[in-house]
């Protein structure tokens, strides 16, 4: 093995790690309403809205919209799959399971976190978290059927959860036969997630 092999491959399972690390740390600044340290895993110029940038913008934004939604939350983060595009670009999946103290409910959610990563100045950092969600709901009450988002003195709405993927569609579209099905050749490396999507645009999550 060449020396620039091996260093490489170091490089790539520390960025795995400061990746996870990344994520980890995004759950506790939030919950725990740090926003300096939170807006400061985000790249320098993230975009926040259509004509808005910046972590500034960001943590303006997060201010808002903490004090008048929340009054605690804790996210819980689960499965999480990185592939590199480049040594300093990355994507990645990220499930989370969060709780919500919002008025007199307590809110359930689960979702996941579609991310693009950038290494900028030597650390890894958020390009871009677009959040998918599959339910948010009372604790006592199951989100069984369709619109499975329920906040409160909202009208419910579906979360895009399956949107990145077009397996999902296809499964309940296909029903299976007596006939043995074909099975695609496994992924490459580093293209799991890109295999999956199948060139898939990112579903447009509207602000709520």
């Amino acid at each position: 093995m060449h020396r620039d092999d091996l260093t490489a491959r170091i490089d790539r399972l520390e960025s795995l790690d400061e990746i996870r690390q990344l994520a980890a740390k995004y759950s506790l600044s939030l919950d725990m309403r740090d926003l300096d340290a939170h807006v400061n895993l985000f790249a320098p110029d993230i975009k926040v809205s259509r004509d808005k940038q910046g972590r500034q913008h960001l943590k303006h934004w997060l201010d808002d919209t903490l004090r008048l939604q929340f009054t605690g939350t804790a996210h819980h983060i689960g499965n999480h799959i990185i592939e590199f595009d480049s040594p300093d670009t990355a994507h990645g999946i990220v499930y989370s399971k969060n709780e919500h103290e919002t008025g007199d409910e307590w809110v359930i959610m689960q979702m996941i976190y579609w991310d693009n990563y950038e290494r900028i100045n030597g650390r890894w950092l958020f390009r871009r978290r677009l959040p998918c969600y599959w339910y948010a709901t009372d604790l006592n009450k199951p989100p069984i059927g369709s619109n499975k988002m329920r906040w409160p003195d909202r009208e419910p709405y579906e979360g895009a959860y399956h949107e990145l993927f077009p397996s999902w569609q296809a499964f309940w579209s296909n029903p299976p036969s007596e006939e043995l099905p074909e099975v695609a050749a496994p992924a490459p490396l580093e293209e799991f997630l890109n295999t999956m999507r199948k060139g898939n645009p990112d579903p447009r999550i509207r602000v709520r």
